[in-house]
């Protein structure tokens, strides 16, 4: 298996970041990445998915976009659609038809920041995730840089703290984001899980003095995407994006926090009478299963089943668990940085089934 980071949930000029495509790329390829999705705000862009190079090295920009109803206040229901084919923000005031249609051109479709709490101090709304009657979606975005913020931030003064010191920020997904992706596979049926930047490099100016806020070096060293291709990533941008869709659809993926340490590496697989099976895969229960967890470096590692925590290790970096319980499961990575425990990996589940799929 080959992996491959990307960083997704990125916003440039063409609605409220503040960045060309030619500078993105640059900070992306300085950081290491091998592929960015932009997600401008109900901005569709034909055309433009390529590989930038620069000082021998390459990077991917795909051209996605954040759809949202304008017109509502405050403005719920932020969808991401990933390789879209075709325009699809004049659906934004239908979830439903929004996501259907997608579905219809081919996208991958993803809730954005689903759980978003007010902001009071700056009168910022909860812009979470209200419309459940929807169905066929790709997955939800369990981690997003800049909506964290807001549910971290107690006071002005830590807002203007970690617009200042960003490093600081990031702790883990919110929990109530946890608890509702963990309802939702619960219920059987896959849901995929995304790490977003939400990155528009804010540009605030107080008389002759400018400050970026939350730059996209500092998102994109952050929250990525980890993704399992089965063989390297194409130069040619068609398969690719190919290679990309079906990794992200499948989940085949995990969510690193790169700022404390790298976390490429990262394996979480299961071994069962039939083979061995992969994040985002299915394996049948019967003559028990055992997970295999390797981490890139020394931490504190969670098993979980249906959102319930099965086995912790300490200081591990090799974690095996053997089960003939069917069910849901998926691990949690937890390190300390800058004087806290933040959360560092979080995988994609594995399904474990009876032979009657249940």
């Amino acid at each position: 298996m080959y992996e491959v980071i990307v960083n997704s949930h990125v916003h440039t000029y063409l609605s409220d970041g503040h960045a060309s495509y030619q500078e993105i790329a640059e900070a992306a390829i300085k950081a290491g990445l091998d592929a960015v999705i932009l997600t401008d705000h109900n901005v569709f862009v034909r055309g433009m998915d390529r590989f930038y190079h620069s000082n021998g090295k390459k990077v991917l920009l795909l051209a996605g976009l954040e759809v949202h109803d304008q017109l509502r206040y405050p403005q719920k229901n932020h969808l991401l659609a990933f390789f879209p084919t075709a325009d699809l923000s004049r659906f934004a005031s239908e979830p439903s038809q929004l996501i259907q249609h997608a579905i219809s051109t081919g996208a991958l479709t993803f809730l954005a920041h689903p759980v978003d709490p007010e902001m009071r101090a700056f009168g910022e709304p909860d812009i979470s995730w209200v419309d459940w009657e929807i169905k066929g979606y790709t997955g939800i975005e369990l981690w997003n840089g800049f909506s964290e913020i807001k549910g971290r931030s107690r006071n002005i003064l830590d807002t203007i703290f970690y617009a200042f010191f960003p490093h600081y920020l990031a702790h883990q997904p919110l929990t109530a984001t946890l608890k509702l992706w963990d309802d939702l596979i619960a219920k059987g049926k896959p849901c995929v899980a995304i790490g977003g930047s939400d990155a528009h490099a804010l540009q605030k100016k107080a008389l002759w003095f400018t400050k970026t806020i939350f730059p996209y070096a500092y998102h994109f060293r952050a929250i990525n995407n980890h993704l399992q291709i089965e063989n390297p990533l194409s130069d040619h941008v068609e398969i690719a994006k190919i290679q990309l869709y079906e990794a992200f659809s499948r989940g085949r993926s995990f969510i690193g926090y790169e700022l404390p340490f790298p976390t490429k590496g990262f394996s979480f697989c299961g071994q069962g009478m039939k083979g061995t099976v992969q994040m985002g895969e299915t394996s049948g229960i019967k003559g028990g299963i055992t997970f295999h967890v390797h981490l890139p470096a020394l931490a504190e590692c969670t098993l979980l089943k249906d959102g319930h925590q099965v086995k912790i290790w300490k200081n591990s970096t090799n974690c095996t668990y053997i089960t003939d319980k069917p069910g849901v499961y998926r691990v949690e990575v937890y390190t300390h940085y800058l004087g806290k425990r933040r959360g560092w990996i979080y995988s994609n589940p594995i399904y474990a089934r009876n032979d009657d799929g249940k």
